[in-house]
């Protein structure tokens, strides 16, 4: 087990409350446990944020900058995507 810290920490009240129900239910231990297993899955997501635009975002760009990929404006994509629905719809009657 990693070194343990101690922190005092202020919460706004409905998230307390939260806290307090997720070890009242039986789900958590102790309220730190609770804390814990939240950070530990916004440290995930952080993680698999960062790598999503590492592997996506940042290449996308670098094609957008090199005139690799196209772009279409908000109407375009709208348009797009109602004749695509008109198309399944049609297949589906």
């Amino acid at each position: 087990m990693s070194k343990m810290q101690s922190l005092n920490i202020t919460l706004p009240a409905d998230l307390a409350r939260w806290i307090e129900k997720k070890v009242a239910s039986g789900e958590y231990a102790t309220e730190s446990d609770v804390v814990a297993d939240s950070l530990r899955d916004a440290v995930a997501e952080d993680a698999a944020i960062d790598q999503w635009v590492t592997d996506e975002v940042l290449p996308t760009l670098d094609r957008l900058d090199a005139g690799l990929e196209k772009t279409f404006t908000v109407d375009e994509v709208r348009e797009r995507l109602n004749a695509r629905m008109q198309t399944l719809t049609a297949k589906h009657s």
